[in-house]
């Protein structure tokens, strides 16, 4: 079986000219280069936010912006500009590489170069770095993903807490290479109490008897396309439940499935080398994919 990822996306030749924008100024992606003394290079300090472009918009912008900043809050990070301005930056690069639809956009701010290779933020002098690397982006996700349940847990409130999209995701990545030994495509993550929790890279969804489950969300990332998976079942009459729920309830689902920035919802059809349900993306899974791509038009044109 091929390996897929739930960033998977077609191959782009556009993407080897693309332009990125780095501390003001947008460069050619071969000039696009951080110092080495970089807190994000060095320590992985930083804070990022992806954005998909639909027709001309970038979907749900604000609320991303928005957790940008609450981000950078967190972690004592000055951005050096207000939400107009990162807004700005935005389309500009947008625009520099004349780009309308099918694109995504990732926003890297890190705590900017050192003076000295080591850990304490007073060692960060000359103000934030801020990068935005845009490509043409479609997603080609050729059949349902397969999962393994890994030993890895996303962080605790208490250490890394599981809402800052930081820049520091070995644990994440460490469960995504636990995953791929097991023959899997990406990680199932349990909380601390041992309830299903999330994947290294996404939000996770069952359907039981006709019902959406998914995490409490107490320990895993306050999801964006979540939180529209979540209103658009409220919305529209299909129960859902954020909810402790077990493996033993999940091998049993009837239908299993992904959301994120940008796969959307993608379904799962094997956990552990069990199938789920007929192993294809579900009647429940295909009605909310139906739900957001209306919400999308409507939000995008």
């Amino acid at each position: 079986m091929t390996e897929v990822t739930t960033h998977q996306a077609e191959e782009d030749a556009r993407n080897e000219h693309i332009l990125i924008y780095v501390d003001g100024r947008i460069v050619p992606k071969s000039q696009a280069t951080v110092s080495v003394y970089d807190s994000g290079f060095m320590l992985g300090d930083g804070v990022w936010e992806g954005l998909r472009l639909y027709s001309g918009t970038w979907a749900f912008m604000d609320e991303h912006i928005g957790r940008l900043f609450e981000a950078a809050k967190a972690i004592d990070l000055d951005i050096g500009m207000d939400r107009n301005g990162v807004i700005a930056a935005l389309l500009a690069t947008q625009d520099a590489n004349g780009m309308t639809t099918d694109a995504h956009a990732r926003l890297m701010i890190t705590r900017g170069v050192k003076v000295r290779p080591f850990q304490h933020p007073g060692l960060s002098r000359s103000g934030p770095t801020f990068v935005i690397i845009m490509e043409h982006s479609k997603p080609k996700i050729p059949r349902p993903i397969t999962l393994a349940t890994v030993p890895h847990q996303r962080g605790l409130p208490m250490t890394q807490d599981p809402k800052l999209n930081s820049h520091s995701k070995l644990n994440c990545i460490l469960a995504c290479i636990a995953a791929q030994k097991a023959g899997a495509d990406e990680a199932l993550m349990l909380d601390v109490h041992g309830f299903v929790n999330t994947t290294n890279a996404c939000n996770f969804f069952i359907v039981k008897k006709g019902a959406v489950w998914t995490s409490t969300g107490d320990y895993c990332m306050n999801g964006i396309t979540r939180q529209k998976v979540i209103d658009l079942c409220r919305a529209n009459g299909i129960p859902v439940f954020e909810r402790n729920f077990s493996l033993v309830d999940t091998y049993s689902a009837d239908e299993a499935f992904l959301t994120g920035t940008f796969g959307a919802q993608t379904p799962v059809s094997h956990i552990d080398g069990r199938q789920i349900g007929a192993g294809t993306m579900g009647p429940v899974t295909q009605s909310i994919r139906t739900l957001y791509v209306q919400l999308l038009y409507a939000v995008c044109t």
